[in-house]
């Protein structure tokens, strides 16, 4: 490890091979938190190649335990996080809208590092299980369309960096791959990132891949679509803004979707908009959001979807899967 953060604090660049070999060797545990800490640093005060993204991504996905779905077609909403704006969680939210609008949903997710609560914090909170288990995640997805994958389960390397994670309590490479690799390998993303840099190392990426995606970074530093400003989205054969004005309603305050102060008050708001009592900018996130990935699943419009999405959050079927989730972890 000392070479390598020679090399790296000499502004030296790894090559893919070197990045997917070093994680491997993180995940191993042959090296000290001190020396793993130091590695995640040099990330956070410099831009990652796309080499590196590239090795470091290979090496989660070499390392993972796969899980198989055995020919359905899925999709996963999921953002880098680390945008520092402590949203309540939409894309989570938004994974349920869509679910209930018939598209099958293999959510990849974690406990928060840099926010109040992550997708796993808030799922762990309404009383969903975390397994690993074939037989229960097909279960889920048979019965509700939806199954979660928790990350720490299906990734050594991760698991081995949590606790530095946690202490640095900052954005780490780790955010950058999460949507990158899902286990299940969906072949519909909705992806959101924290910049335009890596917006553009995402679409590089992507557009090598056999992926049907979606790319988003709104223009006011979030991770998703947050209806407060503009929004960058890139596909697989176009770039276009996307605005509140596109979904017929007004840009809303930020103060409008905010997380709440801790896990209980944003696991409230999120039971609230899923029971179908959330606030109008609340509600109308999760289904900009939701409109997003259902336009990329299937050839409708990103309004047309996001009508649909408005009935399905405020018919409850979204809360449905939320209580038929619950029983099957429960039994």
């Amino acid at each position: 490890m000392k070479y390598i953060l020679d090399r790296l604090t000499n502004h030296e660049q790894l090559k893919s091979e070197e990045a997917k070999q070093i994680l491997i060797q993180i995940s191993e545990g042959e090296f000290n938190q001190l020396q793993v800490a130091s590695f995640l640093t040099v990330f956070m005060m410099r831009s990652i190649s796309v080499e590196e993204l590239t090795g470091f991504r290979d090496a989660l996905l070499e390392l993972c335990k796969p899980i198989n779905f055995q020919g359905e077609t899925l999709m996963d909403l999921c953002g880098t996080g680390g945008d520092g704006q402590n949203t309540f969680n939409i894309s989570t939210a938004a994974s349920f809208v869509v679910a209930a609008m018939d598209v099958k949903v293999a959510k990849h997710g974690n406990y928060g590092v840099s926010s109040v609560s992550g997708s796993s914090n808030v799922l762990e909170a309404m009383g969903v299980k975390f397994s690993n288990d074939e037989h229960f995640l097909k279960t889920c997805l048979e019965e509700t369309n939806l199954t979660f994958l928790h990350a720490p389960l299906f990734h050594p390397a991760m698991k081995k960096v949590a606790p530095i994670r946690k202490s640095l309590a900052l954005k780490t490479f780790f955010n950058m791959l999460g949507p990158m690799v899902n286990p299940a390998q969906p072949e519909l993303q909705l992806i959101g990132v924290y910049d335009l840099e890596l917006l553009r190392k995402y679409q590089y990426l992507y557009q090598n891949s056999n992926k049907t995606y979606c790319i988003l970074h709104d223009l006011n530093a979030y991770d998703e679509i947050s209806l407060t400003a503009k929004t960058k989205c890139v596909t697989n054969n176009r770039e276009i803004f996307i605005s509140a004005e596109d979904f017929g309603v007004n840009p809303i305050f930020p103060e409008e979707i905010y997380g709440g102060n801790n896990l209980k008050e944003a696991s409230d708001i999120f039971y609230q908009i899923l029971k179908g009592n959330g606030t109008n900018a609340q509600n109308n996130v999760v289904c900009a959001n939701a409109a997003a990935a259902i336009s990329t699943a299937e050839p409708v419009s990103i309004d047309e979807a996001y009508q649909e999405a408005k009935i399905i959050l405020k018919g409850g079927k979204a809360f449905e899967i939320l209580n038929k989730l619950q029983k099957i972890s429960a039994r």
